[in-house]
């Protein structure tokens, strides 16, 4: 099953840029946040499994989730997440990323 591209908001602070997604089904353990020089944020997610149904109304399906984002300038000294309630939440530090970076969120 192809990853589903995930929906973010994204909104600065004084000292991070806040990127929030929305992952289903998800826990912090299934999640990787990737972050590069030169500013590329890319957010991986697994879903465990998918429960066979026969759907009446199927808008969304279990299965991977993902998303890359550049980043403005001036952002990227260091990573902070956590995921609750199905909302993950990056924060990504003001400062130039010196090398790639991979976390997972806290719960």
């Amino acid at each position: 099953m192809r990853p589903q591209v995930v929906p973010v908001n994204v909104y600065e602070t004084d000292s991070a840029l806040v990127v929030i997604a929305p992952l289903p089904a998800v826990q912090p353990s299934d999640v990787t946040i990737e972050l590069w020089p030169g500013g590329r944020l890319r957010i991986t997610a697994h879903v465990r499994s998918a429960p066979p149904r026969t759907y009446l109304v199927h808008e969304w399906d279990y299965g991977g989730y993902e998303r890359d984002l550049e980043l403005p300038a001036g952002f990227g000294a260091s990573l902070e997440a956590s995921l609750a309630n199905g909302q993950l939440a990056i924060r990504v530090l003001r400062g130039d990323p010196t090398e790639k970076m991979s976390i997972s969120p806290k719960a």
